[in-house]
């Protein structure tokens, strides 16, 4: 393949233009074709024949040793002879560049015990002398016998030729000949290509396939022959408008796909479909059908698997490719095939090439899709657009990382922020490069989401795939889909044994995910009614080293009534009473369960009596009964021991607030949704429980005693 700085020497820009589509990239069809173009133009080069050889199959061949047998064969006499001057019949020599194009290499892929499409034929894996020796009589027994090969040799001008290479294949004398002369020279198993060499005239040398009209038609109709034949069609044909030309042609109803979309056995796509009417519901070109199947390469190095998924993410320039477009095009997906190594995704190396473009960077667009393998020929899509941008991920992480700067998670020292932090993927980033990765490969959400049945793969319509479609896209992201997500996870992380009670990094990574998505690219998030709120991205104070936030108080609380307020004013979607109420609730549970802890050294606390899976409109008025009357409780205890006098009641800036919130109007008339409800409750119980001012006795002490003086 050529490099980059090759591709542009090769075709200046009048020539590349030529080669061009004359209309923009309006569907994933387009875009194949355009990626595949490219593809044969830095393999095969331009031509009729182009779009038919792979050149590229054999590439690891070149410059080997032994890599390149050749049957030479004359036919210029009466009867066809295998050739006899010095060099003889059978030359074995080296693959080298440039006998690439004279070889003419068209493969099958999918050949099981086939052979390939052209009469060049690239061996299996390491085969034996006397199998290279068998497969070279294959370029007379089988391939001129071919349905395809034969028809043409009846049609052709020249299909004299096909018919001596036939006759040929008849002779066991010659036969035997020819494999005696591999074996000769063939001293150990290797892989080879096996071609010919023709002679049809006396005053002429002995020419390559490339050189021959007839064996490169030959390999034409071949090629085509496989197009209509697919999945049990006899002649899947007929005249109609291509896809990608819009021009009336025959077109082809079978052809491969680089994505698997469109097979003939995904009737799901096509009910009803008759294979071999196919042609009419997915009517594509001979020509156009090859150029797609050649992007393969540039597509599979713009792909990436997660949870068992596949990933496109494909890029392009929107509007009718220019040259210089398409140079662009070319040296980003060049880099992603030599970048293979480095095992980022390829959002991540789009995110690192902007500032490289030689062209707008704002026309830069993405088709992005995943693709979930089950069985032979049986997908499941999530979603699929040709609008993504490489803005929509960063605009996540760099929302991530801005919100994880504010007063909900940040301060000098990280004691009074409203939320813990720790060394947690999605708690502990300052940049928008330590989170493009963690969005780009769908950990930002398996983070936050339920595992599945399997940690690493996904399950049909898995939450963590549809969400990473969306933000690939640009897609909002319901509301109520993220907040079921989120609350399972929190119940699956409270009741595993192997976790340390109630997850509180894990609903802080929640929530700072919530507001990273509320506030990227204008919002993510879609909703409507009483969780319209919740889209709208937070008020928090930005929050460095050189600007501390208020200092904790002592009586319970992490920051008090100031930091309280503050929080509940910042955060629309606690405007609403009902979801005020809960979050209030929670946090004076969370605040209640964290002193029974650290100071009355209760292992059984209010949080693990009261679980957010037991949380329901019905049991919110017994539950905050429960919890103010345990902190009058402690608040009795604590005058008591200290014997004095104690300020007021214990968390009474939380039990104020939930008073007023919550018993008017009464609960049992709240119509907040189940995960609604829940989510929230588990965010007040981990803001509740994030008190670093009084987790331990001699803390609160100290504290009390700076207090009071």
């Amino acid at each position: 393949m050529l490099s980059p700085e090759e591709f542009r020497k090769e075709y200046p820009k009048a020539e590349l233009a030529e080669e061009l589509p004359d209309s923009p990239v309006t569907s994933l069809r387009d875009l194949q074709y355009l990626y595949g173009k490219l593809y044969t133009l830095a393999t095969a080069g331009g031509g009729e024949y182009a779009p038919y050889l792979t050149p590229d199959d054999a590439s690891n061949l070149i410059d080997t040793d032994d890599s390149l047998i050749v049957v030479r064969v004359d036919l210029c006499g009466d009867e066809p002879q295998l050739a006899d001057d010095e060099r003889g019949p059978v030359w074995v020599t080296r693959y080298t560049q440039d006998r690439v194009q004279k070889v003419a290499h068209c493969s099958f892929k999918n050949r099981g015990a086939g052979i390939d499409h052209s009469i060049s034929h690239k061996s299996g894996r390491n085969k034996s002398p006397e199998k290279l020796g068998e497969y070279a009589t294959h370029r007379f027994t089988r391939w001129p016998s071919e349905d395809a090969v034969k028809q043409l040799a009846e049609e052709h001008p020249d299909g004299e030729i096909l018919r001596q290479l036939d006759e040929i294949g008849s002779r066991e004398g010659l036969l035997g000949e020819i494999e005696s002369g591999v074996r000769r020279q063939i001293g150990e198993s290797r892989t080879a290509l096996l071609t010919v060499q023709i002679r049809t005239n006396e005053n002429e040398s002995y020419r390559w396939p490339q050189e021959i009209d007839v064996l490169m038609d030959a390999m034409k109709a071949q090629r085509i022959s496989k197009l209509v034949s697919k999945n049990e069609a006899s002649d899947s044909s007929g005249e109609a408008n291509d896809l990608v030309s819009g021009e009336w042609t025959r077109t082809v109803g079978t052809a491969q796909d680089p994505l698997n979309y469109f097979l003939g056995k995904q009737v799901e796509k096509f009910p009803g479909l008759d294979i071999e009417e196919a042609w009419r519901t997915h009517p594509v070109s001979e020509d156009t059908a090859l150029t797609v199947m050649k992007a393969d390469e540039f597509i599979k190095a713009c792909t990436y698997r997660t949870f068992g998924a596949r990933v496109y993410y494909l890029p392009y320039f929107f509007g009718t490719p220019t040259p210089e477009d398409a140079l662009e095009l070319y040296r980003l997906l060049y880099l992603a095939i030599e970048d293979d190594e480095s095992r980022i995704t390829p959002v991540e190396r789009a995110y690192e090439s902007q500032a490289d473009l030689s062209v707008d960077a704002n026309r830069l667009q993405f088709y992005v899709t995943a693709v979930m393998p089950h069985q032979t020929s049986r997908y499941d899509v999530f979603g699929e657009t040709l609008n993504g941008r490489i803005q929509y991920p960063s605009a996540v992480a760099s929302a991530h990382a801005d919100v994880l700067g504010t007063s909900a998670f940040r301060d000098a020292d990280d004691a009074s922020a409203a939320f813990p932090t720790a060394n947690w993927t999605l708690l502990s980033g300052d940049t928008p490069e330590d989170f493009i990765g963690p969005v780009a490969s769908g950990w930002y959400f398996a983070e936050t989401f339920p595992r599945g049945d399997d940690d690493t793969d996904a399950s049909v319509d898995d939450p963590r795939i549809e969400a990473l479609v969306d933000v690939l896209s640009g897609r909002a992201i319901p509301i109520s889909l993220l907040l079921e997500a989120y609350v399972i996870r929190i119940i699956a992380d409270a009741s595993d044994d192997d976790l340390d009670g109630f997850p509180v990094l894990r609903v802080a990574s929640q929530f700072a995910q919530l507001c990273a998505l509320a506030d990227a690219n204008g919002g993510l998030l879609d909703a409507d009614g009483d969780q319209e709120p919740i889209t709208n991205p937070p008020s928090y104070e930005s929050r460095t080293m050189e600007s501390p936030g208020p200092e904790a108080i002592a009586d319970g609380g992490f920051t008090g009534e100031q930091d309280l307020e503050s929080f509940i004013d910042g955060t629309p979607a606690l405007q609403h009473d009902q979801r005020c109420g809960i979050f209030l609730l929670g946090a004076l549970v969370g605040a209640v369960g964290n002193y029974q802890e650290w100071h009355e050294n209760r292992s059984t606390t209010l949080v693990d009596q009261f679980p957010v899976k037991s949380i329901t409109t019905n049991r919110v008025k017994k539950v905050t009964q429960d919890a103010i009357e345990k902190t009058l409780t402690y608040t009795r205890q604590e005058k008591k021991r200290e014997g004095k006098e104690y300020p007021g009641t214990k968390f009474d800036y939380i039990v104020d607030r939930l008073r007023r919130r919550v018993l008017n109007p009464d609960p049992d008339e709240w119509d907040l949704e189940k995960s609604d409800l829940r989510f929230y409750y588990a965010l007040g119980v981990t803001y509740g429980m994030n008190e670093y001012s009084s987790s331990s006795s001699d803390e609160s002490t100290e504290a009390e005693a700076t207090q009071e003086a």
